[in-house]
Order: C-alpha cells, then structure tokens, then sequence
C-alpha cells in the first residue's frame, strides 16, 4: 500500500467516525492524527491534553500551541496515576494502568458530551515493542485509527513534514516513569531528579538522551556520536557535580549509548 494510500485509508476511517476525543500529546503521532482529523471533515473534534508528574513539564505548553495552531477545541486535565500503588510500585504492567486512568478519564468525557469514538496516536511499529498500555486500550474501546491504516512512524514523519508540522522531527518523549527499572519505586521526587538531570544534560546541546534511575545511580545514554562530550573534563565535573547536587551518588555513561525502551531489554 503506498502512502497516499494510506493517507486515505486514514481520513475515509476518521470521516466515518464524525466525532472524536483525541488524546493528545504534542507528539509526532497524535499531532499527525489530530491534523488528519481536521482534514476528514467530521463533525466535532476534542483534543484532550493529560499532565501529570510523570510528563515533560513545558510539553503542555507545546500541545497547547499547536491545538491552537490547528484551530482545534482542546481541554487540560491532570492524571494521578502516582496515587495508584499498582502505578507508583512499578510493575511490568505499569503503563496498563497508567492509560487506564487516562481512557477512563477520556472515555467519560466523550459519554457526557455525547462524542462517537476516542482515539489514540499508536501507529503500526508500537505494536513490535512490549507496550501493556496497549491492552488498556484494547480494553476500554479506543480506537488507534494510525495502527488501523498501517502507517509507521516513518510513515507519520514524512507525511508530517509535507503537511508542515512543527513535530514531523521531534524526538521520541517517553513519559519519566519509562527511566525506572521495573521493580524500582516512582515517586513524585525521584520523577523530578530525573527531570533535572536531563535538562541539565539538554544543555550542552544535546538531543536525544536518557537518564535512567537506578537507585542513587544515574545511568546516562547518549547517541553514540554525542558521547565525546565527556572527553571535556570540565564537562564531566560540572555533570557530576550537578547530578550529586540532586540527589543521584554515582553518574555512569552507558556506552551502548542511546536506545528507545532500553529497560524492556
């Protein structure tokens, strides 16, 4: 099936279902979904954006200004997903209920106000990686109108780049729970630490990266050819230091450098 073709394949599905409730994270998928819907012609379309400790702390900020951007009607509710100890504990299924607040959360809204369908961003290459979050979804009825058209994140990239998203190359942003070993408490103050240390590492310029909480160990990831950095002695007193100011005992580099979902390995 060639992109067109799926691009298609996708509107022709949304246009079907008239109304929506999108969750909505500022995310290269679900600002593609969400611009896809605007163009399918439907009815109604709400674009509801979750926060909570576990998130980026300016990426509300970021989905605001592209919901307004799309000209799209948008509401903000917070999650406590750290409330639940079936969360906070940190099991292998912690994300399942994690989304299971969230579409829930989205689930009622779109019963009182009367919305046909919730969406989500999962697209075709989610599914190849352990995501519980998924089940949830499953579940509670959500409907992932990306997965169902087939198309994959380089799929969504290439098609947001010709539409003129802002987000066609964002990088990948993981929720902060995903930088604990399964197993590992999450608190809201061990959730800021790491906050800290990668914004700290963010800059020097730095991209794409990891910093995983081991207990007082931080393990940095890094892209292998950004590794270099810590060849500057100052650079590597200066982030030691910071991250000890912070609470973390020992700072390593992992020198298998940056991967998505390393913890699931």
């Amino acid at each position: 099936m060639t992109l067109t073709d799926k691009f298609k394949k996708l509107t022709d599905s949304l246009n079907e279902m008239k109304s929506v409730v999108i969750a909505y994270s500022g995310g290269v998928d679900s600002t593609f979904l969400l611009k896809a819907a605007t163009m399918a012609n439907m009815e109604r379309i709400l674009a509801v954006i979750g926060i909570s400790e576990s998130l980026p702390d300016d990426d509300h900020e970021v989905a605001k200004q592209i919901v307004s951007m799309l000209n799209v009607p948008h509401r903000i509710i917070k999650t406590e997903e750290l409330k639940d100890e079936k969360f906070s504990t940190n099991p292998r299924e912690r994300c399942y209920y994690c989304k299971t607040e969230l579409f829930c959360r989205l689930k009622e809204i779109a019963r009182k106000e009367n919305f046909l369908h919730v969406l989500d961003g999962t697209n075709a290459d989610d599914v190849k990686d352990y995501r519980p979050g998924r089940n949830a979804a499953i579940e509670k009825g959500v409907r992932s109108p990306l997965l169902e058209a087939g198309l994959s994140k380089k799929d969504i990239r290439e098609l947001s780049l010709e539409l003129g998203l802002p987000t066609w190359d964002k990088p990948a942003a993981p929720c902060f729970a995903s930088r604990f070993p399964y197993g590992e408490n999450i608190t809201a103050e061990a959730l800021d630490r790491v906050k800290q240390a990668e914004r700290f590492l963010k800059g020097f310029g730095l991209k794409e990266l990891r910093v995983r909480h081991h207990g007082d160990i931080a393990r940095i990831e890094l892209v292998p050819d950004e590794m270099a950095i810590f060849a500057d002695k100052d650079k590597r007193t200066e982030t030691v230091g910071f991250l000890k100011t912070i609470g973390f005992k020992y700072v390593t580099l992992d020198l298998q450098g940056f991967r998505s979902g390393s913890l699931n390995e």
